[in-house]
């Protein structure tokens, strides 16, 4: 699973556990108390683990709204992570299908015990449903089945999954997807690849 993968669950656990302690005494913790909280369960991780709990400009406004952002806000998030987004230099965002699902598949990268130069991978199937033959996969996400044939294969819609995979805090701010191109979690070639496996009619994503 990929660093930020991990990072975001680790946090999402650790606020949860936070929160149900908080209601158990009656209280409502402030943004200070959690941020406080956060930092102790991560007190013995190395420097760099340490760093990635630290929420950026977006983030920040993210939890201390608790995603209830204003029409300003929301601006002002997608204003500045379109910013961020890279697009490829071929201008082609449908990659190939195969490649796609691999990395779909792919849960590994950014664990403690991973060898230098783990291919981090998408993890897609944690949170959505692509293949619709395949019987296990998470719910957190909408179910991506037919997404191709269902946006009638139009390129402009795979350059907005592009962006989206890249950086969905650009398309939808404080979404709880990973920032895959922004975090550097996935490269800009598994990124086209896994367009491919939205997009390319052979996948089947879209039989």
């Amino acid at each position: 699973m990929t660093r930020t993968i991990l990072a975001t669950v680790a946090l999402a656990v650790a606020a949860t556990s936070f929160h149900a302690f908080a209601q158990d005494k009656a209280a409502k913790p402030s943004a200070a108390t959690v941020e406080a909280y956060l930092k102790s369960t991560f007190g013995k991780a190395p420097p760099e683990w340490q760093a990635r709990i630290q929420p950026d400009e977006t983030l920040a406004i993210c939890n201390a709204t608790r995603n209830n952002v204003s029409s300003a806000q929301i601006e002002e998030i997608i204003k500045r992570e379109i910013a961020k987004v890279k697009f490829p230099a071929s201008g082609k965002f449908v990659g190939d299908w195969k490649a796609g699902l691999k990395v779909a598949n792919n849960g590994r990268g950014g664990q403690f015990s991973d060898p230098p130069g783990t291919e981090a991978g998408g993890n897609c199937f944690a949170c959505h449903q692509l293949d619709p033959k395949e019987v296990s996969y998470g719910t957190l996400g909408p179910s991506l089945k037919a997404y191709g044939k269902d946006r009638k294969f139009d390129p402009e819609e795979a350059k907005n999954a592009y962006i989206k995979i890249y950086d969905s805090h650009a398309v939808v701010p404080c979404s709880n997807m990973p920032r895959f191109g922004a975090n550097n979690v996935l490269s800009e070639q598994q990124i086209v690849d896994v367009v491919g496996y939205l997009f390319d009619p052979e996948s089947p994503v879209n039989k």
